[in-house]
């Protein structure tokens, strides 16, 4: 029986403004791209570590980007389930 591979490339970016971290990752399922947003604050009076900011946000934004695939695995077991007209 022939195994079912696939090769999936999450691309993650990241970017500060002004104390902030924001992530974005995207997943390309061919054809079709899901998205991801995370975000980290640094607290005025904390240190500057870019890293931790880096890692906060990534971690979020694929957390973010988890739940969305999880989502769309469900609506796709539900539509099995219960098939259209």
């Amino acid at each position: 029986m022939p195994q079912h591979t696939q090769d999936w490339q999450v691309r993650l970016h990241l970017f500060e403004e002004e104390g902030t971290t924001k992530a974005h990752a995207v997943l390309d399922l061919g054809g079709t791209a899901v998205t991801g947003q995370g975000v980290a604050r640094r607290n005025p009076r904390d240190r500057d570590i870019p890293e931790i900011g880096d890692e906060l946000a990534a971690g979020r934004a694929m957390n973010d980007l988890a739940q969305k695939l999880l989502t769309i695995a469900q609506t796709d077991i539900e539509g099995m389930s219960h098939p259209g007209p």
